[in-house]
């Protein structure tokens, strides 16, 4: 567990903007190829067609060329997909889709996993598109095996995985030796693992990933030489490690400069109940209470975007780390996220110890945090852990839990960062608030001030939600964070939470809601 400015402009981040929603685009095409269709009764003597369909997916992928569909009837495949062919831009993808509103489940029970092994399988794929499937029960009870739902690895590009439902993807193997280590699964992966040649252009949009069982793995993730995608709309619930993870410096691709997932945008997904704390990857007796999944995470990626995510009921809302010493995860923006009721913290930043890595030149704005850290423990909302370095942490509120605590900071090594026009709240009022910086605790509002220089322009009041009980956390008329925040269009972004405009006239609110 991990517990400046941003340097993400609109020229690093053009390719996933696309029309504004944030989804790399392939580019327009028209589909040459034709339509396939493959059924549980079909046949692979079969032409495939819709009257007279295949009856396995392999046999189709094997077929299937530029420009082609392959459409999958409702029932169950016990089978694993290989894809290793790849559409154009000139002719189109080869798309993957179950058939209209049918329920297409391709199920990995009793397939054995050898090595790192997706039921669904994309080798230095490009133009690939999948579709409306279920995949589920791909599973395994062995060590230093990894079995993972969907898995795109190698080079290519222009990779859509949409709309699709991920669950009971399983390692229960014994972790091994006193590290604990060997347990593995993923939901979703995508590994880049060769340069210069990257992962790119790659679209995650809507799907649902739950029931995942991950040893010291993640649910969805990026990770080595992946270079510009799009991490959206998708629902993440009830599993027992990270929810979605960007990741540098692990050693996945083979030259190290290019060894970081970058270049991205995580937005509009919902994450919940991740937890690591019935996982024995992270300490066998259990519970654990390991308190250590967050719901999203930089670990050593850069120049990433995360905006306008909910995060709650996890161990930690949302993590900006690098587990990796002399590394910095960098140039990440946080904003307009609505973060809440986590167990740890609302959000950790730097080395969870001096062995780690730090936290640099990434920006934290526009951020509703509400009583996380309800271990009441004291990591309070923002956990400022080792070597931060030149960050920016303006207009987001921060109300405390029942410990009071708002910034918890134990380490000295910390320089640069910026704290300002943020409203805190906590239910002991201003004099029994509790901030930490610098290892330094400060009890009540003016007292902090006045001892660390930071929030000069900041507020201590209650931010007037319409009903945090219901977790409604916009803020109703005469709230005193409106038109308060500080208005930098260059780290602000243009849309809250909701979609709105952030900024309406001259002035910002403080917060996810405008």
């Amino acid at each position: 567990m991990q517990i400046g400015k941003t340097f993400i402009t609109s020229l690093s981040l053009t390719a996933v903007l696309g029309l504004g929603l944030g989804i790399a685009q392939s580019p327009s095409v028209s589909a040459a190829g034709p339509d396939y269709y493959v059924a549980a009764n079909g046949n692979d003597s079969n032409p495939g067609t819709l009257s007279s369909p295949w009856k396995t997916l392999q046999y189709a992928a094997n077929q299937a060329g530029p420009g082609s569909t392959v459409y999958v009837r409702g029932g169950v495949y016990n089978e694993k997909l290989k894809i290793t062919k790849s559409g154009s831009a000139q002719q189109g993808p080869i798309t993957f889709s179950s058939y209209n509103s049918e329920a297409a489940v391709i199920d990995g029970t009793g397939l054995s996993v050898s090595g790192t092994e997706g039921l669904i399988d994309l080798t230095d794929a490009s133009y690939v598109n999948i579709k409306g499937f279920e995949v589920r029960n791909y599973t395994t009870a062995k060590s230093n095996v990894m079995p993972v739902g969907i898995y795109v690895h190698g080079a290519g590009g222009f990779i859509n995985l949409s709309g699709n439902k991920v669950h009971d993807i399983k390692n229960t193997a014994a972790p091994v030796g006193t590290d604990l280590l060997g347990r593995d699964a993923h939901g979703i992966a995508v590994y880049g693992t060769k340069a210069p040649q990257s992962i790119h252009d790659v679209t995650i949009d809507g799907n649902e990933l739950y029931n995942l069982v991950l040893g010291s793995s993640e649910s969805l993730v990026l990770n080595g030489n992946v270079d510009t995608f799009a991490v959206t709309n998708n629902t993440i619930h009830d599993n027992d490690n990270i929810g979605i993870d960007v990741i540098g410096f692990e050693g996945k691709a083979p030259d190290a400069a290019y060894d970081q997932a970058r270049n991205g945008v995580i937005r509009g997904n919902r994450v919940y109940n991740i937890s690591s704390n019935n996982n024995p990857s992270y300490g066998k007796k259990l519970p654990n209470n390991s308190n250590s999944a967050g719901g999203i995470y930089v670990d050593g990626g850069k120049d990433n975007l995360i905006e306008r995510n909910y995060s709650y009921g996890n161990d930690i809302g949302i993590e900006i780390a690098s587990e990796h010493a002399g590394k910095a995860t960098s140039r990440i923006t946080v904003r307009s996220n609505m973060i809440y009721n986590n167990r740890l913290t609302g959000l950790a930043m730097g080395g969870y110890d001096k062995q780690r890595g730090a936290t640099a030149n990434c920006v934290i704005v526009n951020n509703t945090f509400y009583k996380n850290d309800t271990l009441g423990d004291g990591s309070g909302q923002l956990y400022v852990q080792y070597d931060t370095q030149n960050n920016v942490i303006k207009n987001n509120i921060f109300v405390a839990s029942s410990s009071n605590v708002l910034i918890y900071n134990e380490y000295t090594k910390n320089s640069g960062n910026i704290v300002d026009y943020n409203l805190y709240f906590a239910p002991g009022g201003s004099t029994n608030a509790a901030w930490t910086w610098k290892n330094v605790t400060y009890n009540g509002f003016a007292a902090y001030k006045k001892g660390t220089g930071n929030d000069a322009h900041s507020l201590f009041a209650d931010p007037s939600f319409v009903n945090a009980a219901s977790s409604d956390f916009h803020l109703k008329p005469g709230s005193p964070a409106i038109d308060a925040g500080s208005t930098e269009p260059d780290i602000i972004g243009s849309l809250d939470i909701d979609g709105d405009p952030r900024v309406r006239g001259a002035a910002v609110n403080i917060g996810a809601d405008e």
